[in-house]
């Protein structure tokens, strides 16, 4: 039996240098490899058998690439960058910040970190264990989110962290976490204030979170294409069963090179994107997508799938339900439909198709249901939800997706129906307390407002101005004999007597 092995490259945030990945791929030709893949956290994933890997791998050495071989010990960095100036605008989170970001992370993360702009929902803000979503308000600055490895539990950091100190924060976190396995890892009682008390042992720039921060609603652009953006055009390539050939993917390298393109991007959707194309080199890659036969058309209800990295079982369900879709032309806008086949992995998703056994022996898995899932108000950003419909057989799965789908509608209406609106109980300020000087022999009162004219007393001289000597104006009364009385109290007599 042929062991099939996994090379795994990290392409840090999803940039990928058209140099590096050419030199990847002439390797990867050396061994008869004709296709690869990527994956959902923007990763490179080559497949061979074992003497194959083993070439591979000493090729890569040779490179200074680093890699890992059917392991996941150091997941890549995920980030928004490849939505940034394309889907992302009026943010002043710049290609210059993720780069500097990058640039500042000096280790290889054993964590899960996403580093995501807030204004967008193309990439995930919360699959990741350190999750930096850059902060709407306040420029420079990040929110930060825990989720704890092997848990759902989420702790919102209490303050934002300067952009400088991400990385260093980073490493310190994951240092932390690792230091401590049986407070923080597969504990669902985890305490984040824990954590928090022993980072703030050392010193960064930060200010305190105003407001907990508000997840963007779900909302997929269509990512494939070609595409105008501002003065220039970007190329979105999606491939149906996951594969890129080797040799398509060297020309592209290479018409990047040629065009002065200095970097492409791989997305959390399994595809690359080339942003910064010229008018005059629209044509080039034109040319390149028919040579080859490539199609940048597809219907959205396919591109709302997320699949598990290199699961042939997954991409078969997909198929079964993109067709079902697609045969009713069912409307999937604004969902994000994950597929997940295998323990132990994770999607991202609005709605979630789980394919479980009713019986494990072993590895050997027998007869399987599926149940459907559904995130928190549909946002795959949340990590909570709800069972929509559990042990589905296949034969009923498409008609209880249809269900789900049309749940996630009926929730969507209901959100942006317009509220009754109850009228406000108006509620009367406290007014400040006012207070005259009444004659307790003759009730006379002497009002600060007016003063006394006719006895050379201007108006606004307070009772306690007033000199020693002054008598009441109609008694003759001592000053001695005033008594202060609440304003309001005098008007109330004043009513009642009226």
């Amino acid at each position: 039996m042929i062991t099939i092995n996994t090379i795994k490259i990290n392409f840090r945030g999803g940039i990928i240098s058209p140099g590096d990945l050419y030199n990847i791929l002439v390797a990867a030709g050396k061994i008869g490899i004709v296709q690869v893949r990527f994956g959902l956290r923007q990763q490179l994933l080559i497949e061979a058998d074992e003497p194959g890997i083993r070439q591979l791998a000493a090729e890569l050495d040779l490179l200074g690439i680093p890699y890992e071989n059917n392991l996941d010990d150091y997941p890549n960095v995920v980030s928004s960058y490849p939505a940034e100036e394309v889907f992302i605008t009026n943010t002043w989170l710049s290609e210059g910040v993720y780069k500097d970001i990058f640039d500042l992370m000096d280790y290889r993360p054993r964590l899960k970190i996403n580093v995501s702009d807030s204004n967008q929902s193309f990439t995930p803000l919360l699959t990741g264990n350190i999750n930096w979503v850059a902060s709407p308000s306040s420029q420079h600055f990040w929110h930060l989110f825990i989720r704890f490895p092997k848990t759902n539990v989420i702790y919102e950091w209490k303050e934002l962290v300067y952009t400088n100190d991400v990385a260093r924060m980073s490493r310190q976190v994951e240092s932390i976490i690792f230091q401590h396995p049986d407070m923080f890892i597969d504990n669902p009682e985890v305490n984040g204030e824990f954590l928090y008390a022993l980072a703030k042992e050392d010193t960064y720039i930060t200010k305190p979170v105003e407001q907990p921060l508000k997840l963007p609603v779900f909302n997929l652009p269509y990512y494939e294409g070609l595409n105008r953006y501002n003065d220039k055009y970007w190329l979105g390539i999606y491939r149906r069963d996951e594969l890129f050939a080797v040799n398509f993917l060297k020309e592209v390298c290479l018409l990047c090179l040629q065009t002065k393109i200095g970097q492409l991007c791989s997305s959390p959707w399994k595809t690359i994107m080339i942003k910064g194309i010229e008018e005059k080199d629209k044509q080039l890659w034109t040319s390149l997508l028919a040579r080859y036969q490539v199609n940048v058309r597809h219907a959205a209800n396919e591109l709302n799938f997320q699949v598990e990295d290199n699961s042939s079982d997954g991409l078969a369900l997909k198929k079964y339900l993109v067709n079902y879709l697609s045969k009713d032309d069912m409307r999937t806008f604004g969902i994000c439909i994950g597929i997940k086949t295998r323990r132990k992995t994770e999607v991202f998703s609005s709605i979630l198709v789980r394919r479980r056994p009713l019986f494990r022996i072993g590895s050997l898995e027998l007869l399987h249901v599926y149940d459907i899932l559904c995130a928190k108000d549909f946002n795959p950003n949340e990590r909570t939800g709800f069972v929509f419909s559990k042990g589905n057989l296949k034969l009923v799965l498409k008609e209880q997706l249809h269900r789900a789908i049309l749940s996630f509608y009926s929730h969507q209406l209901k959100q942006i129906e317009t509220p009754v609106v109850k009228p406000k109980k108006e509620i009367s300020k406290a007014k400040k307390k006012e207070y005259l000087h009444q004659c307790k022999h003759c009730l006379s009162i002497y009002d600060p407002l007016t003063g006394e004219p006719d006895n050379n007393i201007a108006a606004g001289t307070s009772f306690d101005d007033l000199p020693s000597t002054y008598n009441c104006s109609l008694c003759e009364a001592s000053k001695e004999d005033f008594q202060k009385i609440e304003k309001s109290a005098l008007e109330l007599i004043a009513e009642n007597t009226g």
